[in-house]
């Protein structure tokens, strides 16, 4: 590549991720935007990695053992059965993941960016255009640049897809996920539950997915999602895009979920959401869409700005960490921008696509259209996760 300019917009994981790769891929000056001024280190929630995925992401730079872990082995899928505390175990599954906690990963992510890489922090990016051979980017602080790309790693609300796919919105899924995450040493019986083992609480017409994550700090956290359709009067304006951050949760939507909690899920499990301190606890509205391509001009895509699929796909984080290994490599192959950004497109667009379409079928199976979890076994749930996951794509798809 001959060097050029480059705009980062937003600076998460993606967004460090796709900053990395344009200094790698020969960038000459990257300039990340982001619009929070701190805190996103502050973040505690869990994702996790696929071991397959890890080991692809360590040898292209972009995780590494450093980056404090937790490994899974097993997934154990458990139903409400009278008062016993654990309920009844249906069967286990094997779940090579490790566990990460997103604070800790962004801060790891961030510190190998090169010090070269300006970061505008407080900073939000009002609009972005396509001007010929260039991309002009314009800041609420009413700066107007230039770049030669300009990479929208902005989340699903995205100001730069808004340019390269005008129209595309996310579209709400039709329920939720109330999300937490405490310290583990709030877990009475802790013993109970081994340190591999990622749990699934099932009911009729949802599920909660629970697993410890790191703390960064040497200790673990009980990181849970309960994914359920929310009560008739949610006050929520879900025909667009929304969520209720740490600290904001209504009455109304907490005593859902610990309605639920106390009459779906086994004793053990539920009492996780009363240990959850309001200022733990948040919501997210599933909402799916992929755009139709991954870079128009000098505007690429990455992470949830070009897709957001459901989190039943284990695959969020390895996605926009993939976006950012395929943007480099593109950029090292090409000897033209266009060149580079049209190649990236091919690589990453049906991706996109693949995980949006197993992020639905495993919402139907798991929150929509739920089996009758209590009839089935050892051999019903392997037949039945056969089906759900047809494509064999949880966790995300090797990188091509």
């Amino acid at each position: 590549m001959p060097g050029g300019r480059v705009a980062i917009v937003g600076g998460s994981v993606a967004g460090c991720a796709s900053a990395l790769a344009a200094h790698r891929g020969g960038a000459d000056e990257i300039t990340v935007y982001e619009r929070a001024s701190g805190g996103l280190a502050d973040r505690g929630v869990g994702l996790a990695v696929h071991n397959d995925r890890y080991a692809e992401l360590e040898s292209r730079g972009f995780l590494t053992a450093a980056m404090p872990w937790l490994q899974l082995s097993r997934r154990r899928w458990y139903v409400r059965d009278g008062s016993a505390p654990m309920g009844r175990l249906v069967g286990t599954l094997p779940f090579p993941f490790r566990t990460y906690n997103w604070g800790p990963l962004w801060h790891e992510l961030r510190a190998r960016v090169p010090q070269s890489v300006r970061f505008r922090s407080g900073t939000t990016v009002d609009r972005v255009e396509l001007a010929g051979e260039t991309a002009e980017l314009m800041g609420s602080d009413g700066s107007c640049e230039r770049f030669d790309a300009v990479v929208g790693a902005d989340g699903y609300r995205s100001v730069v897809r808004a340019a390269a796919c005008p129209g595309v919105r996310p579209t709400y899924a039709g329920y939720l996920a109330w999300r937490g995450a405490f310290p583990a040493e709030r877990l009475p019986q802790a013993e109970l539950w081994p340190v591999e083992d990622c749990v699934y609480a099932v009911f009729p017409g949802g599920h909660a997915i629970i697993y410890r994550i790191p703390d960064g700090r040497g200790g673990h956290r009980v990181n849970w999602v309960l994914y359920a359709a929310p009560p008739s009067d949610h006050g929520l304006p879900l025909d667009s895009p929304t969520s209720l951050p740490p600290g904001t949760l209504t009455d109304t939507l907490r005593a859902h979920a610990l309605s639920i909690a106390g009459t779906q899920l086994a004793p053990f499990w539920g009492q996780l959401m009363h240990l959850t301190e309001p200022g733990e606890l948040f919501i997210q509205p599933m909402y799916d869409f992929t755009a139709p391509r991954y870079a128009t001009g000098r505007l690429a895509l990455a992470g949830d700005a070009a897709t957001v699929a459901r989190p039943h796909t284990g695959g969020g984080a390895v996605k926009a960490l993939q976006d950012a290994t395929a943007l480099e490599s593109a950029l090292t192959s090409a000897t033209s921008w266009p060149e580079a950004l049209t190649a990236y497109d091919a690589s990453r667009a049906p991706a996109g696509r693949a995980m949006v379409e197993l992020g639905r079928a495993l919402g139907h199976g798991l929150v929509q259209e739920t089996p009758d979890w209590s009839a089935l076994d050892q051999a019903g749930l392997e037949k039945w996760w056969q089906q759900a996951d047809g494509s064999g794509a949880f966790g995300g798809r090797g990188i091509s």
